[in-house]
């Protein structure tokens, strides 16, 4: 039976683990008889502490005929508790998921969102078979996904705060966005729409005309041959005549535009039709954050100081299936291209 006899000599910190010292002052004073409300004043903790420790180091002495508290085994049984303490890293546990997210990121460019919702959505795993957006973060620094790293998350290393700054001398082309519904604000009407322009290397070259949906996230990209506003307003007919031929007032109800020159004739669009026009505030790209942001995952593939003629329109096309076709968790994990669709039928049905 151990005989040690020790004693602290500075106070201890609220809340911190027993000692192995402590231990031995708890087996000495159980055995000169004291109780444990006594031991727990002199060690400076609650009695539930010494009361929880002395059940951890029990021992049965004397051929099993008496059972007492051991300093020696209930340090033992407190090292062997920590060592199983704690959050285990599942990477291993739930190999078949991460393997499903580098896929996706490697062949789709998805987002880790976008794989843990979409995986979770479609039923393709089960919830205790993955691990959250956060862990995957986590895994993608502790380079624990492959050949996956920080680097290979466009948003990762990019995002900054941009300061906001509204300029009081300003052109108009036509109504403020100061005069749009806000209603359109919520997201709950189809067919508000934002519009602007990307550029390749050079402002003379061949543009995109990117459009956005406000509701769906559903996007529309038109190669252009220059920036110019007829070139814009042209667009915008063969858009009218063509694909949404008949029903171009009821999925374009607003469009939601910069002050750039080359959005200088759009306001002829109501001339054509019921669609409204409103030109966002000078250098205040949040008016139309929506396509701000699609525009950034356009230049995924269309990276700037790329000359937009060196794209044919079969890569255009594909970038704009991926954006359409990629899931988003603010649509609950649906696409775009889903949800558009079932707000055409209903536009149309109405």
């Amino acid at each position: 039976m151990d005989q040690n006899h020790f004693t602290t000599d500075t106070l201890r910190k609220k809340g911190a683990h027993l000692t192995f010292e402590e231990r031995v002052i708890i087996q000495t004073r159980l055995r000169d008889k004291q109780s444990y409300r006594s031991i727990a004043r002199e060690i400076g903790c609650c009695v539930n502490t010494v009361c929880n420790e002395v059940k951890r180091g029990k021992v049965l002495c004397y051929n099993g005929k008496v059972e007492r508290y051991r300093a020696a085994d209930g340090q033992s049984t407190y090292e062997a508790h920590r060592e199983n303490c704690g959050r285990k890293c599942d990477a291993i546990a739930k190999g078949a998921f991460l393997d499903y997210v580098q896929k996706r990121l490697q062949e789709h460019h998805w987002s880790l969102d976008a794989c843990f919702g979409r995986a979770l959505v479609t039923g393709e795993f089960q919830r205790g078979e993955m691990v959250c957006t956060k862990t995957l973060y986590n895994y993608v620094t502790l380079g624990l996904l492959g050949k996956i790293k920080s680097i290979d998350l466009p948003l990762r290393v990019k995002r900054k705060n941009a300061r906001k700054r509204v300029r009081e001398h300003k052109k108009k082309f036509g109504r403020s966005i100061d005069e749009r519904d806000p209603s359109v604000d919520e997201r709950q009407d189809f067919g508000h729409w934002e519009c602007d322009l990307v550029l390749g290397s050079r402002s003379k070259d061949e543009v995109l005309l990117t459009l956005v949906e406000r509701k769906t996230r559903c996007s529309l990209i038109r190669k252009l041959p220059n920036k110019e506003s007829a070139s814009v307003i042209a667009a915008f007919r063969k858009l009218k005549d063509g694909m949404f031929r008949g029903c171009f007032s009821r999925v374009f109800l607003s469009i939601t535009t910069d002050n750039g020159s080359e959005f200088s004739s759009l306001s002829e669009l109501e001339k054509l039709s019921h669609t409204r026009i409103y030109y966002a505030h000078p250098y205040c790209s949040s008016d139309k954050g929506t396509n701000e942001n699609h525009n950034g995952l356009f230049r995924r593939f269309l990276p700037k100081g790329k000359k937009i003629q060196d794209y044919p329109v079969e890569h255009i096309s594909r970038v704009e299936c991926w954006a359409n076709t990629l899931p988003r968790k603010i649509l609950g994990y649906k696409t775009p291209e889903e949800c558009f669709r079932e707000e055409m039928l209903a536009a149309l049905t109405a």
